[in-house]
């Protein structure tokens, strides 16, 4: 009889449910998916049901239940942290306090309200190990070392360990408030974008400035050891006893109140984010470099919030403080529910352990999976226009072909991806060659801020012709420079300020070259990718280009789809000029007509005119 394992993430954001059978991930997902709220923090009811549902069991089916967290240690964190600031944390604890009495500390309550018919045992990890669990378990290494750093989890905010076959240990570790992931979430907020959600906004922005504020930062705010730990100066911060991250000090300490969230950003802003980025870049490559002393692993293995900064993680690849490097996809708080169930399996039941040559998330792909029957029924009920292509081999070369034309491609096939990255199955695609494809999906398609670059989907056997890396960067994080023969106009680039960056082409691959000519690198694979790869393929074979942009199917400030009628919803309300859902393409009016319009060309041609 197989044994099923269900592991939980809920109540603090991105919650999540993943279910594994006989120690193999076989569904996960993000209810955020479901709620279209995101980074939703609410117990992952319709994540759960989507999980049983694809295993096709029963609650009464479970082995167990794992929680990511465990409640009483965090909530003794909280109210010795309001017995310690009584009048200046009191708003704070009238408000948190009846949610834990009446959610938080009743996990085993939600957990059988929820699963009716469900007999087996509950089980709550630490927060660091789930996350540690999360990364190693899944990893395609026999023994690595560990560095997980986040906001807070329980008290620990960075914890480094070590894991070999079934087991892992945490070594060491720092302890709330002095965290570098609060730290970072801090800066967020004052530069104006959203806590818990828009950091990878002031990671984008970074390049465009210059760090002027290291100095006054570490002098006044930070101190940053040897170790990579760090030490908060508490006066500039309200998070321990208030409601918000930050005071008025830290606005008179650089000279700017907090930035206005939609409000013009300045060159100050970016110079913020490029102090911010500078300070975690330097904490994490040394936290690394301790990793590596402490353990003496040659191996390493990064989650927790702060790993899904890729400029840090690349930094790490880019120093050589380790041989190989593996990043958990859904690093934050969702992929806790990953970790807490292997470590039923692991540890608790003392399982043992297979090592394979891939890591064992199978590419990210463990959410719903897009239905053929539903979507035609779909269109049909809609009657909407729409094209079969049920020859993959030829769909795959007509999406290559538009993408070279310049058409912005919905494309929304197979199970969806876990965590928040797009890898091909709710993916928007593009030309990186064409200069004007950042800004017109950024403005037009996602309605986002103009700084915000794209990544690239690259051909895992040509990734080299671009960028000096040779180990894979399947989930897109891992930041790296594009190789010098492929760029241009430098000294024209280092002259240029601020936004007006923007407008230069620096290298033959443009929509993807952050102004720091860099990009945010996914490598694809036949076995991991499928159909996604055949298309980037297709692409080479047209154009010699070994890339294509790709980033997430969603509008700013929304989830990324989940299904057909997400797809369908978002296709209709921006310029994407072309849906691919599963075997089924809907084209815009103005494609049409396009396209008629070129046909006709190339038969005009064809007969002499």
């Amino acid at each position: 009889m197989s044994t099923y394992i269900l592991g939980v993430s809920a109540f603090y954001h991105d919650s999540a449910a993943c279910l594994v059978k006989d120690g193999e991930i076989i569904a996960a997902a993000e209810e955020e998916r479901f709620t279209r709220r995101k980074g939703e923090s609410r117990f992952p009811q319709s994540a759960i049901e989507f999980c049983l549902s694809y295993a096709g069991i029963g609650p009464s089916q479970l082995h167990a239940v794992a929680y990511y967290d465990k409640p009483v240690m965090t909530f003794s964190r909280l109210l010795q942290t309001y017995l310690e600031t009584p009048f200046r944390g009191h708003q704070s604890f009238m408000r948190s306090v009846p949610i834990w009495l009446n959610e938080k500390l009743k996990i085993p309550n939600l957990i059988d309200g929820s699963l009716k018919g469900f007999d087996g045992e509950i089980y709550f990890s630490r927060h660091h190990e789930s996350h540690a669990a999360s990364v190693f378990f899944t990893s395609p290494f026999e023994d690595a070392a560990i560095l997980i750093v986040d906001g807070v989890g329980e008290w620990a905010s960075t914890s480094i360990g070590e894991g070999r076959g079934n087991t892992l240990r945490l070594i060491k570790e720092v302890r709330f408030p002095h965290s570098l992931g609060l730290l970072y979430t801090a800066f967020t907020q004052y530069l104006g974008f959203k806590v818990n959600c828009d950091e990878y906004k002031v990671m984008g922005l970074a390049p465009y400035g210059k760090p002027v504020f290291k100095d006054k930062i570490l002098d006044h705010v930070v101190s940053l050891k040897e170790d990579g730990s760090i030490a908060l100066n508490l006066e500039y911060f309200e998070f321990v006893k208030g409601l918000t991250m930050i005071n008025d000090k830290l606005s008179s300490l650089l000279g700017k109140k907090v930035r206005e969230p939609e409000s013009e950003l300045e060159q100050f802003h970016m110079d913020v984010a490029s102090t911010i980025q500078h300070i975690t870049d330097e904490s994490i490559l040394r936290l690394a470099r301790e990793a590596r002393r402490l353990t003496g692993r040659k191996k390493l293995c990064l989650a927790g919030g702060v790993a899904l900064n890729c400029v840090a993680n690349g930094l790490i690849y880019r120093e050589k403080v380790f041989d190989d490097l593996y990043i958990q996809p859904a690093a934050g708080d969702a992929g806790g529910s990953i970790g807490a169930a292997l470590q039923v399996w692991y540890q608790v039941l003392g399982k043992s352990r297979t090592v394979t040559e891939s890591d064992t998330m199978k590419g990210a792909y463990l959410g719903p999976e897009i239905n053929r029957a539903d979507v035609h029924s779909f269109l049909d009920r809609l009657q909407v226009d729409y094209q079969v292509m049920d020859d993959r081999s030829a769909l795959a070369k007509q999406l290559a072909e538009w993408i070279s034309n310049g058409f912005v491609i919905g494309l929304c096939q197979g199970r969806m991806e876990f965590g928040p990255r797009a890898l091909g199955s709710r993916s928007i695609l593009g030309d990186p060659r064409d200069p004007e494809t950042q800004s017109r999906i950024n403005l037009k398609v996602k309605f986002r801020e103009s700084f915000r670059p794209f990544a690239p989907a690259v051909l895992e056997e040509r990734t080299q012709e671009y960028f000096d890396i040779n180990i894979p960067s399947p989930y897109m994080l891992i930041v790296m420079p594009v190789k010098d023969e492929h760029c241009c106009n430098q000294s024209t680039n280092e002259a240029a300020a601020g936004l007006a960056k923007l407008k230069l082409i620096r290298s033959d691959v443009p929509a993807v070259t952050h102004v720091d000519y860099s990009v945010r690198l996914q490598t694809v694979t036949k076995e991991r990718n499928g159909f996604f790869y055949d298309v980037i393929e297709q692409f080479y074979q047209l154009t010699g280009c070994p890339m294509i942009v790709n980033t997430s199917f969603n509008v700013r400030g929304e989830p990324i789809i989940m299904d057909h009628e997400h797809a369908y919803n978002c296709f209709t309300k921006t310029d994407i000029d072309i849906l691919v859902i599963d075997d089924c393409v809907v084209f815009k009016p103005s494609v049409v007509e396009r396209l008629a319009s070129r046909v006709l060309s190339q038969q005009l041609a064809r007969d002499g005119v």
